[in-house]
């Protein structure tokens, strides 16, 4: 069976925005505060309800494509603590009912017949399953109502 790590945004990222480095459109991101249901893709916890936090647009592939989705997500605007890359799913997502799951191959590009809505429980014998496939490089964990990205899923580099 093939072990799997759940991955946060990369701290130069968020520091890049948090900083006032442009986002995937061109924009310096917005300040808002939460009002408890924004999820940091950095520290992969809910911001506080009444903190301050950070919108913008993230393109989670290092270029432009046809397939290199870009949308919104949220950010702690003051410093967090990245979540360490974990074998089980983050416990932020624990709470949410379901997640979509898809794989991408070595060309960023969408695997088709990869993207499915699965149980939060299942998410991770999901993204197992997929990245046994050789043409999966990693799997993208999004929300299932809005397809916002959340984190990215690789094969285990011990594995």
């Amino acid at each position: 069976m093939t072990k799997i790590r759940f991955q946060a945004l990369p701290s130069e990222i968020a520091r890049h925005y948090r900083e006032g480095g442009k986002d995937a459109n061109g924009h310096v991101p917005e300040k808002g505060v939460s009002d408890g249901q924004a999820p940091c893709r950095h520290c992969l916890k809910e911001i506080a309800d009444g903190k301050p936090m950070l919108i913008l647009s993230h393109r989670p592939f290092d270029e432009a494509q046809p397939y290199a989705e870009v949308g919104p997500i949220f950010l702690c605007a003051e410093n967090c603590e990245r979540h360490p890359d974990a074998e089980d799913t983050p416990d932020m997502f624990l709470g949410w009912e379901h997640l979509n799951v898809r794989g991408y191959g070595a060309d960023n590009r969408i695997v088709y017949g990869t993207g499915r809505i699965v149980p939060t429980a299942d998410v991770s014998k999901y993204a197992e399953e997929l990245l046994e496939k050789p043409e999966i490089a990693y799997v993208h964990l999004r929300s299932a109502s809005n397809n916002c990205y959340q984190a990215r899923i690789e094969r285990d580099a011990a594995d």
